[in-house]
């Protein structure tokens, strides 16, 4: 045995015991005639004592040698530590080193191995081993792990069973570019990665396993914007014999187990609202409710008042922001800037101070009066001390500006705690969202999503109008699952295939293996997969997911750690059939 105790588990009930340890040098202090090491591993750091007075003389300046992150073995005696560090699960004793054994020397790390290091991102994802001995790294990943093994607790014990599907499957079109894999085998084909296991989970429900979830890795070759993975991880999970609100009351339960056993918090029932109450609301569908700034529509109190900009505009939509009434000039010219941003893409915007004597002063003073300004004021809910903020011009566009703003403003308020949890359910999505580009309609989830079943007569005359069986979980404005109720009958996907641009050719080259399987009798089925790494950055507190994850990549998709995409040899090549451009 390596060691006989960690270095985080030694306290004064140990004094006077034998004890043998293995782990890192942390750090070393030479006081010359005595010395002290800091030997940390996964679980702590436990201080180590080397006295030229009561320790033999090569084992003394053998310690003398040691640098930061030396892998050594330690045997000594637990004694009692003259200064103590309440700070420390071992703070109370320290070890007499008797015997010291070099595991393994260590280079200069090329930045310190502490909780606040010196190193930047770049350098520290090319080392990603040493980042991982770091607490904040470390710990980051064992919360991930917890939170992981609360879900194969709470899952199983619901009677869920996990199973594996292929990672290696045909490629289909589900919303993203797929990651393809060249066959060997077979030449000029190819497998793709899953985007998810979605076709494979419905086929288990057939199977007849009626309850699966799995946590399971999934692929998908799109443009990364701040804070993704090409490869991401999913708690998926499908059951049958269900309806809507069957999944919703499960995942509700999955979720509040999470917060109770992880965090320490009870959330009661779940707020559930519409898409379309959503986005009229707060401007995107996916909303952070631990704070208001809920949008009020203006068209009717703001536009036929002879001002050019609004009486244009389609849509004019104003937030009241909560006691920033005394912004300085320099401060709403500020935010005006950020709005007009090409992220945001607004032209301009309108301010309305609300003065604490109820009066108010605003931008477009020369053609509202103070009668105007107090419905602006009613209809947005600004009370006095506060200050409207107000943006004009094409609906989608206007609500997705003005949400942008919310959240910024909320984030400079500190309204957006991370330790407060604030979950709700968005229901009711569109089924089919059209597309000028191609100018077809294309699945707002996938193509297996089920219509409301009072809506199906409008697929031949209004396909906009068809809202989906759909449902997302949205926690602190963030999308952390999405599921649907399945199509499980050969008629309903021809036709919902129709409606995408499919022939029947290309139906069933892609999907005929799901076709012929809805004729063996297929189940009733719904399900939702959450996104693990995101859950588990909320729950840990954090926005982004990278420290949640082992090995992840940077904004290019690139694992700079082993330098991966890269090359492959030209024998390679050659046995795969392929030639480069």
């Amino acid at each position: 045995m390596y060691r006989s105790h960690n270095c985080g588990e030694l306290n004064a009930s140990h004094i006077n015991t034998e004890v043998t340890l293995a782990g890192w040098v942390q750090k070393s202090r030479d006081k010359g005639f005595m010395n002290w090491v800091d030997l940390r591993d996964r679980y702590g750091i436990t201080q180590l004592i080397f006295d030229e007075g009561r320790s033999e003389k090569s084992v003394f300046e053998l310690a003398k040698t040691l640098g930061r992150e030396f892998v050594i073995q330690v045997k000594g005696t637990v004694i009692e530590r003259e200064a103590k560090n309440k700070n420390m699960a071992t703070g109370e004793i320290e070890i007499l080193v008797t015997q010291l054994t070099i595991l393994n020397a260590s280079l200069t790390p090329p930045f310190t191995i502490e909780d606040e290091t010196d190193g930047g991102e770049d350098i520290r994802m090319k080392y990603r081993y040493l980042d991982i001995r770091r607490n904040p790294v470390k710990n980051s990943l064992m919360f991930r792990h917890k939170v992981a093994m609360e879900v194969r607790k709470y899952l199983s014990d619901l009677d869920f069973c996990e199973v594996e599907t292929p990672y290696l499957i045909k490629s289909t079109p589900e919303g993203a570019r797929d990651f393809v894999v060249p066959s060997r085998m077979n030449e000029g084909q190819f497998y793709a990665l899953p985007q998810s296991p979605q076709t494979f989970k419905q086929l288990l429900m057939v199977g007849g396993m009626d309850k699966y979830f799995q946590i399971v890795k999934c692929f998908r070759d799109e443009d990364l914007r701040a804070d993704r993975q090409p490869e991401f991880t999913q708690i998926d999970c499908e059951m049958a014999f269900v309806e809507q609100e069957d999944i919703l009351n499960v995942f509700e339960g999955l979720t509040r187990h999470l917060l109770k056993e992880i965090k320490g918090i009870e959330v009661q029932k779940f707020p559930k609202i519409t898409y379309e109450y959503a986005m009229k609301t707060y401007g995107n569908d996916k909303p952070d409710i631990r704070f208001g700034m809920e949008f009020g529509e203006l068209n009717e109190v703001a536009q036929h008042k002879e001002f050019p900009v609004f009486n244009a505009a389609e849509f004019v939509v104003g937030i009241a922001v909560p006691g920033v009434g005394n912004y300085t000039r320099k401060e709403i010219d500020g935010l005006i800037d950020w709005v007009k941003r090409p992220q945001v893409g607004a032209s301009g915007m309108v301010y309305v101070k609300c003065n604490e004597d109820g009066t108010y002063k605003s931008s477009v003073d020369k053609f509202y009066d103070q009668d105007d300004l107090t419905q602006w004021a009613k209809i947005t809910g600004a009370k006095p001390g506060d200050m409207i903020f107000v943006l004009s011009g094409p609906a989608d566009k206007t609500r997705a500006q003005l949400s942008a703003l919310r959240m910024e403003l909320a984030t400079r308020l500190g309204l957006r705690n991370p330790a407060e949890f604030a979950p709700l359910w968005v229901v009711d999505f569109p089924l089919l969202e059209f597309d000028e580009e191609s100018g077809r309609y294309h699945a707002m989830h996938h193509p297996f999503t089920s219509p409301k079943p009072e809506d199906m007569h409008l697929l031949e005359t209004d396909p906009g109008k068809v809202r989906a069986n759909a449902y997302d979980m949205v926690l602190n404005g963030n999308e952390i699952g999405g599921g649907s109720i399945r199509i499980h009958d050969k008629a309903t996907q021809q036709l919902m295939f129709k409606y995408l641009g499919f022939t029947e050719e290309d139906a069933k080259a892609q999907f005929g293996f799901l076709m012929d399987a809805f004729q063996f009798g297929a189940p009733p089925h719904g399900g939702l997969a959450f996104g693990l790494d995101r859950l588990v950055a909320i729950l840990g507190g954090q926005e982004t997911i990278r420290d949640f994850i082992a090995f992840p990549k940077n904004n290019s998709g690139r694992d700079v750690m082993i330098d991966a995409p890269s090359v492959i040899d030209e024998s390679q090549l050659k046995e795969l059939h392929i030639k480069l451009a």
